[in-house]
């Protein structure tokens, strides 16, 4: 299995190492418009072809399979020659910037039929896999309400880096750079996480976005105008009438990369902790439920989204990872919550 890596910055490396660990992968050749990084990227990993467009690659022709892991707002140009062309694709999230871009890539993804995904990480969290098996199993009745969140606080602290003087991190601030802020890049898990466990889709929600003054007086480090939300808090209906709430920031201080979910149904509840990835807190049953009393539960492991793209192209069975008509899905919900943010929490209905 040949193997392009389309974009070479941070995140490009987790892909190339997840590959690595995959009996029969090669990563074979590296896409990106800097030549330094691009040479650098493909030293590290061992990559014997580079260029520097997307139609350079695809005139060479050799690869099976592509990860996409260019910045959000290239996501959709850059997918589509590939689809074109016939290549299975597994692209980074959001799938892309708006719902109209993501909805062409799962119809050019199915006119091609190919294999196609979309990175939502925290699949791989064994805990909310069988947090959704018991949903489905019905162990938790019917859903009747949720809390999700996930916390960040790299504004507050260096952890991961002065963002103040990072491109790397500065460019997530910035709306001219193609960000859509904390919604875009974090919310976009909370959201797949808590309605993926629950098994709802959403008809409606209410958003409300707040920026902070993160480099005064004009909120502007060199090129980047710092505009995108740093905190989101959102109301959600499901398709069932359930009501929940999902909050993302990254001022959360004390926390590095947090996500929870409560979930609680008619006939029990369930917790899933990012920070205990292995094991689930469960209310299950009349006896638990009248002596409100909790277990954990050890969860098996999982496979990752990568490996799971990979069984996909080579045609073998066995479960398979979100796909790019769950990421379109996923971002319609934020468009909707950036609408209704737009109109300082007004509620935005969502069409089937």
């Amino acid at each position: 299995m040949r193997i392009l890596i389309v974009g070479t910055g941070g995140m490009a490396n987790s892909h190339a190492q997840a590959y690595k660990k995959i009996p029969g992968v090669e990563l074979v050749g590296g896409v990106d418009v800097r030549a330094e990084q691009l040479a650098t990227f493909a030293e590290k990993h061992g990559i014997p072809h580079t260029f520097a467009s997307v139609e350079e690659a695809i005139a060479w022709g050799q690869f099976d399979a592509v990860s996409n892991v260019t910045p959000d707002r290239f996501h959709c140009s850059t997918t589509l020659p590939l689809l074109a062309a016939g290549k299975h694709v597994l692209c980074e999230k959001p799938l892309a910037t708006h719902a109209a871009d993501a909805l062409k890539m799962v119809e050019a993804a199915a006119k091609a039929g190919v294999v196609n995904a979309v990175n939502l990480t925290y699949r791989g969290i064994a805990a909310m896999q069988k947090a959704a098996e018991l949903v489905r199993a019905g162990a938790i009745g019917e859903v009747r309400f949720f809390e999700a969140s996930y916390l960040q606080s790299w504004l507050h602290q260096p952890a991961w880096g002065e963002w103040s003087t990072s491109p790397e991190w500065l460019w997530r601030l910035s709306t001219a750079h193609g960000s859509k802020g904390a919604l875009g890049d974090i919310g976009v898990h909370i959201v797949d996480f808590a309605t993926y466990v629950a098994g709802l889709g959403v008809t409606d929600v209410s958003c409300r976005f707040a920026v902070y003054d993160k480099a005064p007086p004009e909120n502007k480090i060199g090129e980047y105008t710092l505009d995108t939300n740093d905190s989101v808090t959102m109301q959600l209906s499901l398709a069932n009438g359930a009501l929940g709430t999902i909050s993302q920031t990254r001022v959360a201080s004390g926390h590095h990369n947090d996500l929870r979910l409560a979930l609680y149904g008619t006939k029990g509840g369930l917790e899933v902790f990012s920070q205990k990835p292995d094991t689930l807190r469960v209310c299950l049953g009349a006896d638990a439920l009248k002596k409100a009393e909790w277990q954990t539960v050890e969860c098996p492991a999982v496979t990752t989204n990568y490996a799971r793209f990979i069984a996909a192209v080579r045609g073998e069975a066995g479960p398979r990872g979100p796909d790019f008509a769950r990421g379109a899905e996923v971002q319609t919900v934020l468009d909707a919550a950036e609408e209704s943010a737009k109109q300082r929490g007004l509620t935005v209905e969502i069409d089937d």
